[in-house]
């Protein structure tokens, strides 16, 4: 009821405007309320429309998005995923503060010392610089070998093994089969392309298909710089490595200990289906050659585009080094300097008596 007994006539009239008065403000408020919850929510429709593009939207927006929701996993040179390295290079990325800074009349295009242990820098000219390696690339071919077949292993000698260009171990003996040992010798010693062939083929088949192996197993290593397309690099189109992967290819073929023994050998006499029975090879490597007190390997290349590469390895007193030079003037010189430098200035070992190499070796 609007009216009461006990209120006066003008009373009860403004009690009934006060209650208009108060239903009036009520809807205003709801009527406020509703508005601001329709701006609100209009607000958030279009800020997910802005951070969730369409399927079909193609711009700045769509890819900025990607960008910033994951970055791709780090690919090799072949676009393979790239693992984590199998040796970490301490130091690689700040040559200032490498404790050598050695500087060459002729420094060769890219180099690195480093202590084949703990992966020290100790020295380093453009090592992540992609370059061609020539024969470096059978370090690969060697591991990729010993991984797969024992020594005693029969290697067919194919005509595509025999017909091969560039150095060769020279007398294989076309249709026969020769102790895999052998081949391996002939591969690192004399830095035979027919010996790559002919165990490329042993381990895979084919060559394309060994060659594809060899690239999956650099991405595996970490060799982010890293391209095979042979098992012998005699032919650089499309060949190539950096100084920082091959020293980490360093590391991990010595750490196979038949390569190890092999790449240590001046020269070997080696069982051979020919008349006499023995193959006999010698190694190129000048530190070797000119007998560098402790050198332990490993491999030398050369092609035209390439030029001398050397990966050399020593060990004094108890420390591993070793040295990648590539496209060097004098590799066994510089890599012999490297070195002396680096067991005398940074783990201060005596002296000792050493051999001149000759300038230019």
């Amino acid at each position: 009821m609007d009216s009461s007994p006990f209120l006066t006539p003008g009373q009860s009239r403004l009690r009934r405007e006060l209650k208009a008065e108060r239903r009036r403000k009520r809807r205003l408020v709801l009527l406020g309320l509703l508005v601001v919850a329709v701006a609100a929510g209009a607000g958030a429709i279009a800020v997910a429309r802005h951070s969730s593009p369409s399927r079909h939207a193609k711009g700045p927006a769509t890819v900025s998005a990607s960008v910033h929701a994951a970055s791709p996993p780090p690919l090799s040179a072949d676009g393979l995923l790239l693992s984590k390295p199998a040796l970490t290079l301490g130091g690689i990325r700040t040559p200032g503060t490498n404790p050598i800074q050695l500087q060459f009349k002729y420094p060769p295009v890219a180099g690195l010392l480093f202590n084949l242990r703990t992966g020290q820098v100790l020295w380093q000219r453009n090592p992540l610089r992609r370059v061609h390696i020539a024969s470096l690339t059978k370090m690969m071919t060697a591991l990729l070998t010993v991984q797969a077949a024992p020594p005693n292993a029969r290697v067919l000698v194919t005509k595509q093994a025999v017909n091969t260009s560039g150095s060769k171990v020279g007398v294989l003996p076309l249709h026969r089969h020769v102790r895999l040992e052998t081949m391996l010798y002939g591969l690192m010693l004399p830095s035979g392309n027919d010996a790559a062939v002919a165990l490329a083929q042993h381990v895979s088949g084919t060559v394309d298909t060994f060659v594809s192996r060899m690239n999956h197993e650099a991405a595996a290593l970490g060799m982010g710089c890293t391209r095979y397309t042979s098992p012998s690099g005699y032919l650089d189109k499309g060949n190539y490595s950096c100084a920082a992967d091959l020293a980490l290819l360093a590391h991990v073929d010595l750490q196979q200990r038949r390569i190890a023994r092999v790449v240590h050998t001046y020269s070997a006499a080696l069982p051979f289906p020919i008349k006499g029975g023995k193959l006999y090879l010698y190694n190129n490597n000048p530190l070797l050659i000119y007998h560098y007190p402790g050198t332990t390997g490993m491999k030398t290349g050369y092609t035209e585009s390439a030029g001398r590469c050397l990966v050399a390895t020593a060990e004094r007193g108890g420390i591993e080094l070793g040295v990648v030079l590539l496209h060097s003037t004098a590799p066994g010189v510089q890599a012999k300097q490297l070195l002396d430098r680096g067991f005398k200035d940074v783990y201060h070992l005596p002296a000792v008596d050493e051999p001149p190499i000759p300038p230019g070796a």
